[in-house]
Parts: C-alpha cells; structure tokens; sequence
C-alpha cells in the first residue's frame, strides 16, 4: 500500500532517518511508537506528503486516499458553524451540488429542448444525480451528525460558530472532517489528547471497525492495547515491528532486548578473550598461526551493536510533604452556575455532594469534557465561587496544578531558573533530576522559556509544581504533553506521596495505576466509587446506566468488593458513613481474596459479584491452571503412543484413567475462562 525504500532525513547535523524501509500494509493498524524526539511526528508528516526526505523514495497507488491529523491543527475563522464545517469535508460532493444547481439554471434558461446543447445537459445532470445517489449524498448530514455527537457535542452546539469553541474541540471538529473524507489510510499523532475519556471510548470503537489502515502516535496504552494490532518502534531512524497490541509489544521487546543484552555481552566477552590472546602470544613463534587465525576472526566478526538505553534510571520521588488533619477537605451539599449571554444561566451542579477528602485519599475527577471537573477542582481549591460551604481541615495545605498553568512561567527565565525560583532547600543536582524526569536533559534546562513549544511549556509548569508539593494536591490534567516513560515516572512517585490529592484526568491508565477513589461527575451531580476507574466503570456498566442514581442509603452492595454511591444523597453524612462503608467494603474484599486463594475461581459460583481487579487476578490464576493441565495432556498423549507403555497394565489404567479426568476438567475450565473473558467485556466500552 505505502512503501517507504531507504529514506535518509537530516535537521542539520543531526540524523533523524538514515535509510529507513518500512512497508505499511492495507487494513492494518499499527502504534507508532517511541521516545519523544525520534522523529515520529516527522515520519507522519513525510508519509502525509507534508514533508519531504533528503533521500530515498515514499510509494504508494495513485488512487490511495491519506487523511492525516496532525498535534495541532490552525483553522482558519471562515464564520461556518460546527455541523457546516464538519460537512466541509465533503467537498467533492459540494461541488457535484452547486453543478447541479449552475445546470438547472441553465435549463430553466434554454429555449430550445430539443436542442443538442439541451440535451448534453440532461445527461450530465443525469450522470451528477447517478454519482451523489452512489455517494450517499442524502445521508451526509446524519454521518456528520453522529460522528460529531460521538465526539462529545451536544445536538445545540452543531449549530454555534466554530469560532466560539476552545481549540480542543476544533480538534475534534477536524477529527471530524478526517473520518468524514473516509481515506484508505488514516494518520493520526497524539488523536487522545483533546477528548475525554467517553469520547476515546467512541473512537476506539470506530477505528477497530475502521476498513482501511491506520497508524497512530499515542501515549495511553489503553488506547493502543484497543486499537492497533501491530507496534512499530521507532529508535535511532530505523523501525522494528511487532505484530500484536501494545502489552505484548512491551512483553516481546522485553525478552528481545534481553536476548540483544546477552548476545551483545557475550560477543564482548569472546572478543576480549580473542584480544587477550593475540597480546599474550602475539610473538610467540609456536602460535603464530593460532594469532594469525584470531586475528582474521577478529576482522571478519559482524558486530552486534550495542543495545539502546531507555534510561531507567530517572526517577523522581516527592520531599515528605508535613501531616495534615484526618479530615482535609469537606464540602457541604452544593450548586454552581454560569451566567452565558448566549445561552442565558448554564446550571453544572445542582444539589450536588456532600463530598469528603480524608488524609491519604487518592481521588480521580472522572466524566465528560463540560461536564464540570475542572470547576469541582476550583471549588476544592476555594478559588471557584459556589452555593454551599466549604471546610479545610487541620495543618492542610494545598499545591494546584492548572491545565494552563504554563502561561504563568516568566518567559525570559531559562528552565532551570523558572525552577529554582520555586525551589525551598534542593540543590541543582535534585532540579536537574526533576527536569529529566520530564525530559529535559543536558544543555536543555538552559533553553529560555519563551521559545518552548507548547507542549514543554506545559511540562516545565508541572516539574515547577511538583517540585515543592504541599500534603494535599489538586492536579488538572497533568499527563497532557508527557510521553510513557514521563507517566510512568509520575505514577511511581505519586505512589510514593504520602499525602493527599485529587487529580482531573482522561488517562485511564494514569488513572487505575494511582487512585483509589473515584468522582464521576455528570448531569450536575457526582457519583463517587471506591477503587480505581475501572472498577468505577466496570460497576456502572454492569448496572446498564452511568447516570443511574442509588437511592438506598446504604449504597454499598455487600456482595461486591467495590461499590459506588451517589453524592447527591442528602442523608449521607460525611466522615462517619464513609468510614463505615470503607471498612465494610474491605472486610468484603478480604473474605473475596480469601475465596479465591482457598478454592479457585473455577469453584465459585457467584463469580460475576467479584471486583474488576479480582476477576483479572483470578483470570489469571485460570489460564495458568489450564496451561498446566494442556502440559500434562500432552506429556500422557506422548506416552499413550509408545507401545512399550501399555507393558504395565496397572500404570497404563492409572494413566488413562488421568488423562480422562484432564479432558474432562480442562473442559470445565474452558467454559469458566469463556465466561469470565466474556463477562468483562464492558471494561472496553
């Protein structure tokens, strides 16, 4: 389909390709992956056409269709509304239309019908009408309609100028246009970063339905793990595929660089040795020959190169922030409105809470963009004026994050500077260290803040945050612009925190890696769940609707280790009614972890009333029994076929008598595995 044949691209004095071959293939849908400034940007903007090679040749069919969206789109202000701009991307069909209309005008016009002039423009109308039939003209406006809605608008919103919507949504409304135009090949570089998590749920589902090609850039392995069914690495300009998602990618290139690791060590090794000898007996005449035959090996080895450093060694871990009260934050029942001269009052929460942050929580603000998250953590914050009361407990103090936090930095600062001017006691070796963990590194930190791309500023203005963190911290969108390596970092040393924090964020791994609480604000309330997102989305999903409220005021369901409640139930106290469901769904969890351990999940009924992580943990228990009793089937296949077995009739009949009750059970223990893998399918949604 597209073929890439030695292509060699150069910035100056650095390398960002030296000849580069790679075959993207029809349907397939491949993760572009790698380190932040190995060139994946610029191997899309090549394929796209958007940028040309120093050297080498891109192919592909002329009658091959590419749509590429690229990090940042700049739309031009042409005064179209949303549902018009999106319906813009059918612009050979809009020309086909306005001939039609320049024909009939013609015709109304013509004096003579029987004229031949006459005539050549009922065919060409004829063959117009033929061609919009054949490309479901009449049902453009539904296509645009549902794939905008799917993105995350309202049905009011497709009809405001574009010009009144934030540049994320644009990016949607060109996400939009992309799918609209249909292309073979898609392209698509960081499509996560402006949707919410409901609106990744959508564009996953529609790129694994998806007829043509994909490539991706994308750092949320959830997103990945979904979609693609290849990974293509790209490191030091040359790209090597992996055929599977993103978790096995991490699997296979684990156990290849181990293998590079000990081909490579074992080369050197055998190498010195060589070295070591031709010195020791170099003028030795009676080993003179064995020199001259080492010596000859030496120059006809092919070197294994040595093996490339994803740095593991940056870390970063938070100072001991000073202990807080128990109780951090409370907020009584409240309301926030919004005067709009558009649209008048805009109600986001009516009623909503009480809500209670206690020492050591760890709680994501989950839900649609719009729907109210960053204004719950402006609340929290006490920066965000609203109807109800707001209490911060004993010794708390708080450290914001702000999604546009960057716009505060001194520009004239260099980045080192910019930190040490929040720095309280760490030396330059410990903000170097921070700096690296969101890669910044060498001559880096001295780059002025004012040429910094968007996306570092945007990193600069986190490190700056972290640097310093109090004992409770609001953190809104902080994984926007960091790449795996820098998430991964950040998810370690908020496991490490000891303090307390609530943080808004549509990275669901993000997410399930570091929370132990979930808010899923929507419709101006707030649902709260015990565990991480998808424990929260697993128990909404199995209750058929997000937006269901729980009545009973005992809104923890005994028979499940994690559970949700609605935060708009008035009779909830806070603290007292927390603290007892909280022990409650522990004692639950510890005698479900129990039951598992004692008797397998191949012995448990009620199996489905387990918590998301339970079933995973007990899924894999499963397939470990299974891989064991298919070895020793095979191991009894093997001994069943040798004559000379069945010499020994007792042990014969012993092994038989085995070898039925494997099949037997490994019957069983694949109709479990079946129910389980089937019964967690709602996790995708």
């Amino acid at each position: 389909m597209i073929q890439l044949v030695n292509v060699s691209l150069a910035f100056s004095a650095r390398v960002i390709f030296n000849n580069l071959s790679w075959h993207l293939k029809p349907q397939k849908k491949i993760g572009l992956f790698g380190p932040n400034g190995t060139g994946k940007t610029t191997l899309l903007d090549l394929i796209a056409g958007v940028r040309v090679s120093d050297s080498g040749l891109i192919s592909k069919a002329p009658s091959i269709n590419i749509g590429y969206l690229p990090q940042e789109v700049h739309e031009e202000n042409t005064g179209r509304t949303v549902i018009e701009e999106a319906i813009a991307a059918y612009k050979e069909v809009s020309n086909l239309e306005q001939e039609v209309e320049s024909i009939t005008d013609e015709l109304k016009k013509a004096i003579d019908s029987n004229s031949g002039e006459y005539k050549k423009l009922l065919s060409r109308l004829d063959a117009i009408q033929i061609e919009l039939t054949t490309r479901d003209a009449h049902r453009i406006q539904y296509e645009a309609e549902k794939l905008l809605m799917g993105l995350g608008f309202e049905t009011d919103e497709l009809t405001k100028p574009l010009s009144t919507f934030s540049g994320g949504w644009r990016m949607r409304v060109a996400l939009a246009k992309l799918l609209l135009q249909k292309p073979d090949v898609v392209l698509l570089d960081e499509p996560t970063n402006h949707l919410d998590i409901e609106s990744i749920a959508w564009l996953e589902n529609y790129l694994k339905t998806f007829q043509g090609a994909v490539v991706l850039v994308s750092h949320d392995p959830y997103f990945l793990n979904r979609v693609v069914d290849a990974i293509a690495e790209l490191v030091m300009g040359q790209i090597t595929e992996y055929t599977g998602n993103y978790s096995f990618y991490i699997r296979e290139r684990e156990s290849r660089v181990a293998m590079h690791k000990s081909a490579y060590g074992n080369q050197q090794r055998q190498i010195r040795d060589m070295e070591r000898f031709i010195e020791r007996f170099r003028y030795k005449a009676s080993k003179a020959r064995q020199v001259q035959s080492q010596i000859k090996m030496l120059e006809k080895m092919e070197l294994i190169p040595p093996p490339h450093s994803d740095d593991p060694s940056i870390h970063f871990r938070f100072p001991e922030p000073p202990r807080s009260g128990r109780t951090v934050l409370e907020l009584s029942t409240f309301s926030k409105s919004y005067s709009d001269k558009n649209c008048g009052t805009n109600q986001v929460f009516t009623q909503a809470g009480p809500l209670l942050v206690e020492r050591g929580d760890k709680t994501a603000i989950a839900g649609k963009n719009g729907a109210g998250k960053s204004t719950l953590a402006r609340i929290l914050l006490g920066t965000e004026p609203f109807e109800g009361n707001r209490l911060v407990g004993y010794n708390v103090e708080i450290t914001y994050f702000a999604q546009h936090q960057a716009e505060s930095l001194n520009p004239s600062n260099t980045i080192v500077d910019e930190l040490e001017s929040r720095s309280k006691g760490q030396n330059e070796t410990q903000i170097r260290s921070l700096l690296g963990a969101f890669l910044f590194t060498g001559d880096d930190v001295f780059k002025p803040v004012g040429i910094l791309s968007g996306g570092e500023k945007s990193r600069v203005a986190l490190a700056k945050t972290l640097l310093s963190p109090t004992n409770f911290m609001i953190l809104d969108e902080p994984t926007n612009h960091l790449d795996i390596q820098s998430k991964n970092i950040l998810i370690e040393a908020l496991k490490q925190y000891t303090g307390t924090f609530v943080v808004v964020s549509h990275d669901r791994h993000f997410l399930d890696q570091i929370v132990n609480k979930v808010w899923y604000v929507e419709h101006g309330e707030v649902h709260m769940c015990f565990g991480n997102y998808s424990d929260c989305k697993y128990h909404l999903s199995t209750r058929g609707n997000e937006t269901q409220q729980i009545k009973d005021a005992g809104a923890l369901n005994n028979n499940n280790s994690y559970g949700i409640v609605s935060s708009s139930l008035k009779t909830m106290k806070p603290g007292s009614k927390f603290k007892e469901d909280k022990r409650r769904v522990a004692e639950e969890r510890n005698r479900k972890y129990r039951e598992i351990q004692e008797r397998g999940i191949e012995n448990i009924e009620d199996w489905r009333q387990l918590s998301l992580k339970q079933l995973h943990r007990a899924l894999a228990d499963l397939e470990e029994k299974i891989k064991a009793m298919e070895d020793r089937k095979t191991e009894i296949e093997r001994l069943l076929q040798n004559p000379e077995f069945y010499m020994d009739k007792e042990l014969s009949y012993e092994v038989t008598s085995e070898y039925n009750d494997l099949q037997n059970s490994l019957k069983a223990l694949y109709e479990r595995w079946e129910s389980i893998t089937s019964h967690l399918e709602p996790e995708v949604h």
